[in-house]
């Protein structure tokens, strides 16, 4: 029986990406250990979660100035290079599975690699993009060239190499990123956890048409767009309202812009759910909508809500943003203009006025959904293990 080891700066019960690799490595026999950040109020150095052992590092995730993330990824570094050092002197790992952010974390496999086992690298996001959108730097600061120079060394080190669309994929190329050693592993959700539904509870029922965000309530995601969006048409639709579930930094000043667009009565916060309520609240909408800003890194971000409202059989109103239009046609999403709540609100309008659209979108969504989701990319990344074990 294989023994893998998977490493990933972030809380493992957040994480789906991660989650849905180690259990799907648990399902093919593997004995699998995380490495993984130790949730707030928790002291528990390790737990168990549906045949996956978890080992948490007590590094608190602040983030903040660009500093700070540095402080964070060599903190976790240096943990994450002992522990995983230590552990493979007892579970002898075949491969490591290294997920970033920092892409630099894969070295801390380093005594793992030279023991024997093979490293998987499993690149999230692209991090010269990154960190010129989130601090504004501009591609030709010397911060970048050092991120990219880090980025290639990384990549060479790793014995493989997944990446989580084509845009990404090709663009990682052409900064050296070797296709024969390199798998795309498309963000798509567990189709068991969202294809069956469930009764709903009666607070979540409601005869209007309901518009929905689920998610993370930060800006990138646009919410403060979608809401002037909603207000623009909203005395054209009389019986709509906008939910949003989910939680984040930018809760309040959202709910001060839904007092000013006199939204109130029209918006509702659901606030933060369960995971596996999720389906449920997806079955009370009519229209899903994921109004995320584009930049220079958001343009090749791939929404890992979008298949679960696609799944549902839910129409969805997107950005048009380059690795979504990769994979969906115009006849599966209605897309509108990043940045213009003008063009959201005409899509918002339209799916309100035309169920049979709405039927169709939902329907093409599904199709075209097929080549790449969970089951799919399961058995994609069950045969990276397999191959870079028997290589």
């Amino acid at each position: 029986m294989k023994s893998i080891c998977l490493i990933v700066q972030n809380y493992y019960g957040i994480d789906p990406r991660v989650r849905r690799k180690a259990e799907a490595l648990v399902s093919s026999g593997c004995n699998v250990d995380v490495i993984a950040l130790r949730p707030p109020q928790v002291e528990e150095k390790g737990y168990s979660l549906n045949g996956v052992q978890i080992h948490t590092l007590p590094i608190a995730k602040k983030r903040g100035s660009s500093l700070r993330y540095v402080f964070e990824y060599l903190a976790f570094f240096v943990m994450a290079f002992v522990n995983v050092t230590i552990m493979m002197m007892r579970r002898h790992y075949k491969v490591i599975d290294i997920n970033t952010l920092p892409d630099f974390l894969v070295f801390a496999a380093f005594i793992p690699r030279w023991l024997g086992a093979k490293i998987l690298l499993d690149m999230h996001e692209v991090m010269p993009e990154f960190y010129m959108s989130k601090f504004g730097v501009e591609k030709g600061h010397w911060l970048i060239s050092l991120i990219r120079f880090q980025e290639r060394l990384s990549m060479r080190f790793a014995d493989h190499v997944l990446t989580i669309n084509e845009p990404i994929q090709k663009l990682l190329e052409s900064r050296g990123l070797q296709a024969h050693k390199a798998t795309i592993l498309v963000n798509s959700a567990d189709d068991s956890l969202f294809a069956e539904s469930g009764r709903v509870d009666a607070v979540a029922t409601s005869p209007r048409f309901v518009v929905m965000y689920h998610g993370t309530l930060t800006h990138i995601y646009g919410l403060d767009i979608a809401l002037n969006a909603f207000s623009i048409v909203q005395n054209e639709m009389p019986d709509a309202e906008f939910w949003i579930v989910g939680d984040g930094p930018e809760k309040d000043s959202l709910e001060h812009l839904v007092e000013r667009l006199h939204l109130d009565g029209k918006v509702r916060f659901v606030g933060m759910v369960p995971q596996q309520e999720i389906p449920k609240w997806l079955d009370r909408c009519d229209v899903g909508v994921l109004p995320t800003r584009k930049d220079i890194f958001l343009d090749l971000s791939f929404s890992n809500k979008l298949p679960e409202y696609v799944i549902k059989g839910k129409p969805v109103i997107v950005s048009h943003l380059k690795a979504i239009r990769h994979y969906f046609s115009d006849r599966a999403l209605a897309y509108f203009e990043p940045h213009n709540p003008s063009d959201l609100s005409q899509q918002m309008l339209d799916l309100y006025r035309d169920s049979n659209r709405r039927v169709v979108l939902a329907e093409q969504a599904k199709k075209e959904y097929a080549s790449i989701n969970w089951s799919v990319m399961k058995r994609r990344y069950l045969n990276v293990i397999k191959e870079i074990t028997a290589s």
